[in-house]
């Protein structure tokens, strides 16, 4: 089924820490990169910008973001598929609400392999984050072994319907591919690469959820995104931001990615 591409999705250009940063170190990152982009002029109505610290720097960057009045958005790096009770060491999305994220990675590369997360265990934690008002960002991608023997797409579109398997409203949603085979590794997709998993997710989309809010939904690719190669995902009609790791980690290029529409011609 074709989708109607929607010229109004605002582009969302994500930075995950990973295990990086103390909180005192994030309330200096998040100051200096809200500065960085506001002597820069950067209109955050036209590219969304959001960091994702660990779960000890939620509480410290909410505080400054609320106080400062920043237009950085924040979230989490992963949920609990459980609301509370005997689950040490894990966060409810409840706490993450009341810290008033807006967004939550889920099903990330790293969770499924050194985690051994399942498409069930990421479908019931995408049920948990839009049950607590989260935005899932919900991750997808394929090995290079899946690559080879599946082809394009075919490993993405099935984590992707796995995971909306308990969806059955308009929740905001964003998905976020990232092939494995890219990630830290300094090789990124090819534009063409990215467009064409990125259309075959929006189709699965369209018949999961419907036409509407498959042309709402923004996809993101991830995957040694830089300053350098942002724009020519961005060009893509189906490519709608990026999940950058590494990269994020950098004020001047994360800034220099979340402003591509200013110093590179698209």
């Amino acid at each position: 089924m074709a989708v109607t591409i929607n010229p109004r999705r605002t582009p969302l250009i994500a930075g995950n820490w990973k295990m990086n940063l103390d909180h005192l170190q994030a309330i200096a990152f998040v100051q200096k990169l809200a500065w960085n982009l506001k002597d820069a002029g950067h209109d955050f109505t036209a590219v969304e910008a959001a960091v994702f610290p660990p779960f000890t720097d939620l509480r410290s960057v909410q505080t400054l973001i609320s106080a400062d009045k920043l237009q950085l958005a924040y979230g989490a790096q992963d949920v609990s598929e459980h609301d509370s009770g005997a689950y040490t060491g894990e966060i409810s999305g409840a706490f993450l609400s009341q810290l008033e994220c807006r967004y939550v990675i889920i099903g990330h590369s790293e969770r499924r392999t050194l985690h051994g997360e399942s498409d069930a265990v990421v479908a019931a934690k995408v049920a948990a984050a839009i049950k607590h008002n989260l935005s899932p960002i919900i991750c997808v991608g394929e090995t290079a072994e899946d690559l080879e023997t599946h082809g394009p797409s075919a490993v993405p579109v099935a984590q992707l319907r796995a995971a909306l398997a308990g969806v059955s409203n308009a929740a905001d949603i964003v998905v976020a591919y990232e092939p494995v085979w890219a990630i830290g590794s300094g090789q990124a997709a090819t534009p063409e690469q990215a467009e064409q998993v990125a259309a075959a997710l929006r189709a699965v989309l369209s018949e999961t959820l419907g036409q509407d809010v498959a042309g709402k939904t923004r996809i993101l690719y991830g995957g040694s995104v830089k300053g350098s190669n942002i724009a020519g995902f961005m060009r893509e009609p189906n490519v709608d931001g990026a999940l950058v790791g590494g990269a994020s980690l950098d004020i001047a290029e994360f800034s220099s990615i979340v402003r591509y529409q200013k110093h590179v011609a698209l």
